[in-house]
Formats: structure tokens, C-alpha cells, sequence
């Protein structure tokens, strides 16, 4: 079951297929091979041995999978950095993690000098590129010395740690999250099963490779598909639109910021997407009028709206394509080998149509998380694991999401869904990005307010907003008002920081 054992299967099956595309770069599953052998030596030389963990801070770059792969092959586990932390963000992580190495590239200097003297167990720093900073060792001079070379594949269970994902820690430090080979595994067969991934797929990965957006949504199942990954390094609106256009691609992971950003680029009519089969959001829950605009850019996309986690390896329910207007708003149905339930407070079944948290089972489950027994504990119970997100379940088992628990606002003993304020506030065409959040209230416990961002060239008041919301929402859920923003602040994954809305309310008299 080991990750290394799906790249040799398709050397054996598809040696002269592409399997990586990255930038002027194009791999076929035998050089692939061949260069994850040559890095497995040079790693193993280096000293990494079985449960070693290795880190890796890259922009998105096809020696990303191939470090996966050799990282693997040794019985190592391998642990994806995200590149927008801090310095003492990364140092807790690589402390905490136990790193022995990590894999990076110039970019990254700086921030890895300045805490260097922070992170001892780090023993060995690996560059890739052309510009290897001195003290490195480097990553295509152990490639190009091991050239030839075979490695084994280390013998591992379906219960042994495959990687260790660091969530976003938007409250505290952030946790590491156990994901095994049992849970990679049965998360492929349950994507390549729903969307049909075969080896004429091509996955286009803008997502960050750190994220399982980027990664897994879905990269990991095309690969064990033998299809195709078309990599770029950054998301930015023309080179994805020029990727699809040139290369065909057939499927995407576009987290609803990068679909508004698409929608925005002027020229995007000028590029043939029709290649495109399947796009899958995530990150956010996707704002209604940008699920009806995919549908008019993308005609013979199916926009699978979806639900998922880092600590299932994302992609849990998918919205049917025969659904996608009849339940528009929907997440979908459990993916196969996952239940899904919506519980109260303690732990019991809620009927239909009635709020409550959606907690989760089956094979793709994590482990728990890493070094942290209390926290795993509290996240799974009787075997379920408790996400701490609020949702609805219709009569067909049809999943809404309606917020993160703590995102529920609670006016009056009424709960309103910050979800489903800024839905409506997205539908008018000014507004750029949105997020509504709760401040004290001395009758009411707690109103909600609206911190919106306006399209570049674009007005709108706080009247208008009001008056919008007023003809779409019950009184008690219009915003009591609205906080005009540059932008949103976002933590490194790119999800909206409320608590910093909620702390510029600190000590504000009650509305």
C-alpha cells in the first residue's frame, strides 16, 4: 500500500504517458520513476531512515510529488509546509513535527536563516533549483549522482503514517494531522469512483500543494489513475486559463476566491475551456452566483460542489451533476465508505431539515493528531469524528452546510448563519468578497455586521447593502451595519480570519 507503489504500477502500464507538466518540464511516468529512485538514494545517503519525517517548503514545482514519492519509498513520512507562515510559525511546526530534514528553495532563505538557530532537530537542508544557497546540499546534484540507482519500496501498513498535514490554526497553535495509507487510499478509490478518473484525465493543480485542495482534490487520484497533473506554480487568472486552453485539461480544484478572480480577467472569452468535465470547489463554501456564472464560462463542466477536511483528506460529499440545479446550495451525498450524520450537542440524531454538527466515519477518517492526545480525543468520539461544522441533512440525505460552529451568530435566541447573510450580499454584482460576523448586543445578545470589499471601479452604500439583505433576509438577519474593507484578512490558507473582524470589536460599546 505504499504511496511509491503507484508510480512503479504506472512506469510498468504507461512508461512513455506524461504523468507531470510544470512549466517546460514534461515528465513521463518512466523518467518520473527514474528521478524518484535517484532521490531516494540520495536521501537514504543523507540518512533518512524509516519514520523520519521530512518537510517540505516549495511554491508548486513537479519535484513537490516527486519528494512525496521517494520520501515514501524510505518509509519516511513527509510534512508540507505552508509558504505564507511566519518564521515562528514554521519554527513551532518544524519543532513540533520532529523534522529531520527539510526540502525548500531559494525563496525561502531568508525565512529559514532567521530561524535556523530555532529548529535543531532540522539536520539537513536540501535546495531545489539552480540556486542552491551555501551550506545546502542540492537537490539535482543528488539526482544527477544516483542516476541509474534502484531503491526498495519500504514494506508499510494501511495504518502507518503516509504524511503529516498541519491545519490552519486560526485559534491557537496549529495541530498535525495524521494521515495514514488507509486513509489516502480510500479516498482515491472514493474520487476516482465518483468522477470516473481515468488515465485520459489531466488535472490542473493551482491550488497550493501544501493544502489537500491543491493536492488531493483531485491530484493524488489522478496520479493513482495514471492521468496526468499540469502544475503551476502560482494562481494567477491567464495562466490558468491559457493551461486549459493549450493543454486540454479536464478537471480543477478552484477554491472560490481563484473562480471570482477567473470571472474577473477580461479576456477569459477568448480562451476554449470546453475540455474541462469537472470542477471541484473547496476551501470556503462557494457563493450561489458564482456557482450560476461556472455554469455559463464552463458549459460542459460539472461544478461539483463539495464538502471536506484536512483530517479526511478533503472531498467527503460531492453535489451529483444530475443535482446540480434541482439541489443548487447543496454539498451532496457522502462519498462511498463515509457516514455522515448531523447530531446535537450530545451526540444524538437530529431529524431532517434540523441544524446540528456533522460528524463523520469511515476509512478516509484520520488518525488523529500528532503529539496532541487530549485534542484527538475532543475531535473523535465512539469513533466519530466531530468536525465542528453546522449543517442540515434533507429527506434525500442531501447535505447543507450552513457555518463553522463558531460562526453562528445568536440574536434574540435566534441562530443566523453568517453563510447564508453573506450569500445574499454576494449577490450583488459590486461586491468583490464579503464576511459577516456577530458583535455584542445589550437586548439582542448579538446582531450581525458585514465587512465587505468592492469591486476595483465599482460603488455601492451601506444603505443600498441593507436594503438588499432587508428584501432577502428576516429582519432579526440584516446586517445592523456594514464595515466597507480593502480586503479580507485570510490566514496563509487563505481562509477568512473572522476572529480579527471579531477583535476589532473589542471593547466597542453594544450596538
Amino acid at each position: 500500500m505504499n504511496w511509491s507503489y503507484v508510480l512503479e504500477n504506472n512506469v510498468d502500464k504507461f512508461p512513455n504517458k506524461e504523468a507531470i507538466i510544470f512549466e517546460e518540464r514534461r515528465l513521463t511516468y518512466k523518467q518520473l520513476g527514474e528521478r524518484v529512485d535517484a532521490l531516494a538514494k540520495g536521501l537514504q545517503d543523507l540518512g533518512l531512515k524509516g519514520g523520519d519525517i521530512v518537510a517540505i517548503l516549495l511554491l508548486n514545482c513537479s519535484e513537490y510529488l516527486e519528494i512525496t514519492f521517494a520520501v515514501n519509498k524510505l518509509g519516511g513520512v513527509w510534512l508540507p509546509l505552508n509558504y505564507r507562515l511566519a518564521g515562528a510559525e514554521l519554527s513551532y511546526i518544524l519543532n513540533h513535527s520532529e523534522a529531520k530534514m527539510l526540502i525548500s528553495e531559494k525563496e525561502f532563505e531568508p525565512v529559514i536563516r532567521a530561524i535556523q538557530k530555532d529548529v535543531p532537530g532540522v539536520k539537513k537542508l536540501i535546495g531545489v533549483g539552480k540556486e542552491v544557497p551555501a551550506q545546502w546540499d542540492s537537490y539535482d546534484h543528488l539526482i544527477a549522482v544516483n542516476k541509474g540507482a534502484k531503491v526498495d519500496h519500504a514494506q508499510v501498513e494501511l495504518d502507518d503514517l503516509h504524511r503529516l498535514m498541519y491545519t490552519s490554526g486560526t485559534t491557537a497553535h496549529p495541530k498535525g494531522v495524521m494521515i495514514t495509507y488507509g486513509n489516502l487510499y480510500w479516498k482515491n478509490v472514493s474520487h476516482i469512483m465518483t468522477f470516473n478518473i481515468t488515465p485520459k484525465d489531466k488535472t490542473l493543480v493551482v491550488g497550493p500543494l501544501y493544502h489537500v485542495g491543491g493536492l488531493d482534490l483531485p491530484g493524488t487520484g489522478t496520479l493513482y489513475a495514471g492521468g496526468s497533473l499540469v502544475i503551476l506554480r502560482r494562481f494567477e487568472p491567464i495562466p490558468v486559463l491559457e493551461a486549459i486552453h493549450k493543454e486540454r485539461v479536464t478537471n480543477a480544484w478552484l477554491a472560490p476566491t481563484m473562480v471570482n478572480m477567473l470571472f474577473q480577467e477580461p479576456t477569459i472569452d477568448l480562451y476554449d475551456v470546453s475540455s474541462i468535465r469537472f470542477i471541484i470547489d473547496g476551501g470556503e463554501k462557494m457563493p450561489l452566483p458564482l456557482i450560476t456564472k461556472i455554469k455559463e464560462k464552463f458549459p460542459n463542466a460539472w461544478f461539483a460542489d463539495a464538502y471536506g477536511l484536512t483530517e479526511t483528506v478533503s472531498g467527503d460529499t460531492f453535489l451529483p451533476r444530475e443535482k446540480m440545479i434541482e439541489k443548487i446550495g447543496s454539498v451532496g451525498k457522502p462519498v462511498i465508505q463515509l457516514r455522515l450524520r448531523i447530531v446535537d450537542d450530545e451526540g444524538k440524531d437530529l431529524p431532517p431539515n434540523t441544524l446540528g454538527e456533522i460528524v463523520l466515519r469511515g476509512p478516509k477518517v484520520f488518525k488523529g493528531y500528532w503529539k496532541n492526545p487530549q485534542a484527538t480525543a475532543d475531535a473523535i468520539k465512539n469513533g466519530w469524528f466531530h468536525t465542528g461544522d453546522i449543517g442540515t441533512v434533507d429527506e434525500e440525505g442531501y447535505l447543507y452546510i450552513v457555518d463553522r460552529k463558531k460562526d453562528i451568530i445568536i440574536s434574540g435566541g435566534e441562530n443566523i448563519a453568517s453563510l447564508e447573510v453573506e450569500r445574499v450580499i454576494y449577490e450583488l454584482p459590486q461586491v468583490l468578497e464579503t464576511a459577516v460576523i456577530g458583535i455584542p448586543h445589550p437586548k439582542w445578545q448579538e446582531v450581525p455586521v458585514a465587512y465587505v470589499a468592492v469591486k476595483k471601479g465599482e460603488k455601492i452604500t451601506a444603505e443600498e447593502i441593507i436594503e438588499h439583505c432587508s428584501k432577502k433576509l428576516a429582519k432579526f438577519k440584516v446586517p445592523k451595519q456594514i464595515e466597507f474593507i480593502d480586503a479580507l484578512p485570510r490566514n496563509p490558507s487563505g481562509k477568512v480570519l473572522k476572529r480579527e473582524l471579531r477583535e476589532r470589536h473589542k471593547g466597542d460599546r453594544p450596538l
